[in-house]
């Protein structure tokens, strides 16, 4: 569980949120948010499973017990197997796609 904090933080600067941002989401303070990432308290079971859903990860990703962010980042037309990434390597496979996107929604 020492993992959770970081891979918290990770997730949430790779969706582009505010600490803010999560916490109006999960309707907690943004406190909380630092709290959690800064490993000084762990989530509730609902608020463990609200990450899970808004990240698209697993708890066990969430909590340490698994590796892997995902098994796949998969769209409408593409599937891409992420196995044996680091988690750095998965961040800036995240990033480009994103800013990929980005690049799109301005003409």
């Amino acid at each position: 569980m020492v993992d959770f904090g970081k891979r918290l933080r990770a997730l949430r600067n790779n969706a582009g949120l505010t600490q803010e941002q999560l916490s109006k989401k999960l309707r907690l303070t943004k406190s909380v948010i630092s709290a959690y990432e800064n490993a000084i308290r762990m989530p509730s079971y609902d608020v463990l499973v609200a990450l899970s859903r808004i990240f698209r990860v697993s708890t066990d990703y969430l909590l340490g017990a698994s590796k892997q962010e995902a098994d796949a980042i998969s769209s409408e037309s593409i599937s891409v197997d992420l196995s044996g990434l680091s988690d750095d390597e998965i961040f800036a496979i995240k990033q480009l796609v994103r800013v990929m996107r980005e690049q799109k929604k301005d003409p």
